[in-house]
């Protein structure tokens, strides 16, 4: 699914940049383009990090078992 049409970025795309290290929408956009002109899927670029550090969250919460 595209995320970003100004950029052409899909959900992959941003979720890349996310596992590669941004953190933040600015990050986001300085990777890989979604979230840097219009802003008009900023807000879904944050949903993908939160989604992204949400479940490393689960998953070291799950391992400390």
């Amino acid at each position: 699914m595209y995320v970003c049409l100004c950029a052409g970025a899909t959900n992959a795309t941003v979720s890349a940049a996310v596992a590669s290290g941004a953190c933040t929408s600015k990050q986001v956009a300085a990777a890989c383009g979604a979230g840097g002109d219009c802003g008009r899927c900023r807000r879904t670029v944050r949903a993908i990090i939160e989604a992204h550090f949400a479940a490393d969250t689960r998953l070291a919460s799950a391992g400390a078992r």
